[in-house]
């Protein structure tokens, strides 16, 4: 096999190896934990509200919230790559400047739509916040 033939097994490992880092910084959480008091066991499980005047609003707070983490896993990656000189001064540069476009981008789509960047954070109950807290 040649080098470029390679690429995309190496790539593949390489994603695997960061999905799997990702899911150990997971809290582990006992499926069968019971209610920790007796409101908690009465309280009825969430659901989702479909307001049709809201509609459009919810429908861009999930797209906004899945853009801002493929944005957020984005900048991490580039962060190792600078760390592991694997760009160029001027690939750092336009890739540094790309992610400040977007997330100014988000700013400005949150800014229409009423939505802070905190709203974009979704609760997934035992795994916790969506989002990885703001450093």
């Amino acid at each position: 096999m040649t080098a470029e033939e390679h690429a995309p097994r190496d790539r593949l490992d390489e994603v695997a190896d960061a999905a799997v880092r990702a899911f150990r910084m997971l809290p582990a959480m006992p499926q069968d934990a019971p209610p920790r008091d007796r409101a908690e066991a009465r309280r009825p499980a969430r659901r989702v509200t479909t307001d049709p005047d809201t509609v459009e609003r919810d429908l861009m707070k999930l797209v906004l919230t899945l853009v801002e983490l493929l944005r957020q896993l984005m900048e991490r990656q580039a962060l190792h790559r600078v760390d592991a000189g694997d760009l160029t001064e001027e690939q750092e540069e336009r890739l540094g400047a790309t992610l400040m476009i977007l997330h100014s981008r988000m700013i400005e789509l949150c800014t229409r739509y009423d939505l802070s960047m905190e709203d974009l954070n979704l609760d997934l109950g035992p795994l916790g916040p969506l989002l990885p807290p703001a450093e």
